[in-house]
């Protein structure tokens, strides 16, 4: 009876490891509105098997705790259908980042995929290899899967999330010659392509370190110390605008404010005058399209 007992723990304490060792809590939503009068199944299919194929993965060799697994959420908009199993889309990703000591998560990647085109047959198996194109439907989902573990490792050590890059990367290079639209440095300056470009790019690295220095220097600490931390946000808001002068306009620094100009607001809402003044400044020379947001940190709460 003991011999069962202590297999059954070890059986149960395996199956526990499997569950938190997963990396992401990912919401999959598949949007037909836009689609009228064609059978609609194949969408609950194609949501059900997305799901299980992001969920049911491991995607890193790091063990993740059930608080550390990453929320996200991929909304794939579906626009047209021109044949039966051929699909146009946008896939809108959003992720998070939990902070230490608190229950608020940070959000880390907020973007929309405008360029999606891919093939979908009705419970037909989900395939990916690494370094080989199976389809543009799994290739693009894992691209974003690989851009968002780079993202939250970077936040953890510096250039930590490098490895997922390199991964993400590897997927561009082998979709190139697969003949969809986003993959190629040709298609616009604003795709996958280039935005694993300008994360792997050292002359843009100062990006990379204020994920670090913002995340686990500022608000990570802020729970405990909150003036602290939020002067290390400020001193770190200075690699965003050294970003900013490096090149006006770039790609993922674009992206970075997108997902934070609201965060912003609320973190120095609370700060001491000189800190909003040298804070503000900065903001609005780097994201001058949103100088009336910024202007709000000096409202009272």
């Amino acid at each position: 009876m003991k011999l069962k007992y202590l297999a059954a723990v070890i059986v149960f304490l395996g199956l526990v490891k499997g569950l938190s060792a997963q990396e992401l809590m990912c919401n999959f939503q598949v949007n037909s509105q836009q689609i009228q009068g064609t059978d609609k199944r194949v969408f609950e299919s194609l949501n059900a098997a997305m799901t299980e194929f992001i969920n049911n993965r491991r995607w890193s060799n790091y063990d993740f705790k059930n608080n550390e697994r990453i929320e996200c959420t991929m909304v794939l908009n579906i626009r047209e259908r021109p044949s039966s199993d051929f699909f146009k889309a946008s896939l809108n990703v959003v992720a998070s980042r939990p902070i230490y000591g608190t229950t608020y998560n940070s959000v880390i990647l907020n973007y929309i995929d405008q360029q999606f085109e891919f093939e979908y047959i009705e419970y037909q198996p989900l395939e990916y290899q690494e370094n080989q194109f199976s389809s543009n439907l799994t290739s693009v989902v894992v691209y974003y899967i690989y851009l968002i573990l780079g993202l939250d490792f970077d936040t953890f050590s510096p250039y930590g999330g490098t490895p997922y890059f390199e991964k993400a990367e590897q997927i561009v290079n082998v979709a190139q010659d697969a003949g969809y639209t986003g993959w190629s440095s040709s298609d616009n300056d604003r795709n996958r392509y280039w935005l694993i470009e300008n994360y792997l790019n050292k002359s843009y690295a100062d990006v990379r370190t204020f994920l670090y220095e913002y995340h686990s220097k500022g608000l990570d600490i802020m729970a405990e110390k909150t003036d602290q931390g939020r002067a290390a946000i400020a001193q770190s808001l200075k690699l965003l605008q050294s970003a900013h002068d490096s090149k006006p306009g770039l790609y993922i620094l674009q992206l970075i404010i997108d997902a934070k100009k609201d965060e912003f607001v609320n973190i120095f809402k609370g700060g001491n005058p000189t800190e909003k003044t040298e804070v503000i400044a900065i903001l609005k020379n780097v994201d001058p399209s949103n100088s009336s947001t910024y202007s709000r940190i000096n409202e009272r709460n």
